[in-house]
């Protein structure tokens, strides 16, 4: 067996809890040919570079058939495995027009537009009824018992999506998640398998999605969904299979990171305990302290839909034209050339422009949303929280490997305080 490249040890389940190793490894050749020949991208300078360049596409439609040298395509990923493009999945002009109809529902009209940060008082409400449920418990799950509810109700709000079907569509997300792999480990027959699991599971989440806006153009209600179905700016209307890919896409996407984010912060600060104490004496620091935590464990690992639509002379490196490009988000947020002492948490972190939202056009829209719900999670729990201790290191993860995330972060308390 040929010895395996640094990014294909980082993408084993073994090394999911800890691929770091394996990124300092990778940065010695910031774009990396693989085996297959994509390109991995792995430095904070050229991550940058791309992600400004028009000549990377994020267009599925527009790579070229398999090239020699090249493997056949990867499985798809919730993100690509419906019909129409969305707005992670397409390039301009179509992404700006999407982009800009969906912006204008996400934050309120122009001359109101404070939708999202008018939900910190509710946000700031869940999160103090979450932890008093949890009072009398000497073990708690962070992420079952505190930093999955909480974005999912609140991206439910925003979208219009009644709560109490979360559970259907719950399963759909997990079962597209899992059908995703990179992993050298895996093997075709499997993936082929679980490739039809997923697609299935997107297709049933779509005919949900589907049924919802068709209620909402019956009958108008709350949210997002209902707002766009009704849609009359200067855009137009999106058509409706554009909605529901872009629906499915907002919230698996509005909840899914940020819950890994919230479990991800929690297990950083028990690590670090005296950075949990440093933020307990001086809770101002929760914003600069979320953006840290996001920095140090990326919630989105790297992104894999993109490109090269002409030749890219990159890092000493040509990229060729119609070859998958891979942007390693976790790797640059551990870069040393960006970052001072990029393994070391520091709350208070100077120009701490990391990339865990990405950048560019496909910035993460949604990022004042997940701010304002984590830093009300992760702030109260480090006030409320009595003596926590983590009862495994590390813990058990998903497999999925570009929303990295623990399963389950169990700890033992001694209390919550009110």
């Amino acid at each position: 067996m040929s010895q395996e490249t640094p990014w294909q040890q980082a993408l084993r389940y073994e090394n999911r809890a800890n691929p770091y190793p394996f990124y300092a490894e990778l940065r010695k050749t910031p774009v990396a040919r693989q085996p297959n020949g994509s390109y991995v991208v792995s430095t904070y300078r050229e991550i940058v570079a791309l992600l400004h360049d028009n000549r990377i596409s994020s267009d599925p439609t527009k790579r070229p058939g398999t090239a020699p040298g090249m493997a056949e395509p990867q499985a798809e990923t919730i993100t690509e495995s419906i019909l129409e493009p969305n707005i992670i999945t397409s390039d301009p002009p179509e992404h700006d027009r999407n982009r800009s109809m969906m912006l204008r529902h996400f934050y309120g009209p122009s001359d109101s537009p404070h939708q999202i940060s008018d939900l910190d008082p509710e946000i700031h409400r869940i999160v103090g009824e979450l932890l008093d449920n949890m009072k009398g418990k000497t073990r708690i799950d962070v992420v079952d018992d505190f930093a999955y509810p909480l974005p999912v109700t609140m991206i439910c709000k925003v979208l219009g999506v009644p709560r109490e079907d979360e559970p259907r569509f719950h399963e759909w997300i997990r079962t597209a998640l899992e059908s995703f792999d990179l992993g050298p480990e895996s093997t075709s027959e499997e993936n082929e398998r679980k490739a039809q699991e997923g697609h299935r599971a997107v297709q049933e989440f779509g005919e949900y999605i589907t049924g919802l806006l068709d209620q909402y153009a019956k009958q108008p209600g709350p949210g997002m969904l209902s707002a766009m179905v009704h849609e009359d700016g200067p855009e137009g209307r999106m058509s409706q299979s554009t909605l529901v890919s872009n629906a499915v896409l907002l919230l698996f996407a509005g909840h899914e990171t940020t819950v890994n984010l919230i479990a991800h912060s929690v297990l950083t600060l028990l690590r670090h305990p005296e950075a949990l104490e440093k933020l307990r004496r001086r809770p101002e620091l929760i914003v600069p302290g979320v953006e840290e935590l996001l920095r140090f464990e990326s919630s989105v690992q790297f992104w894999h839909t993109r490109s090269a639509l002409d030749d890219i002379e990159i890092a000493g490196t040509t990229i060729p034209k119609g070859a998958p490009v891979f942007l390693v988000y976790g790797s640059a947020n551990r870069d040393p050339e960006r970052f001072d002492n990029p393994d070391e948490l520091d709350l208070e972190r100077p120009d701490n422009q990391h990339l865990g939202y990405s950048q560019g056009i496909h910035f993460c829209f949604g990022a004042p949303l997940a701010r304002l719900e984590v830093q009300a999670a992760v702030g109260e729990f480090v006030r409320r929280m009595g003596n926590p201790r983590l009862v495994e290191d590390p813990p058990p993860y998903r497999h999925n490997q570009i929303f990295r995330g623990p399963r389950h972060v169990l700890v033992d308390i001694d209390g919550i305080t009110d």
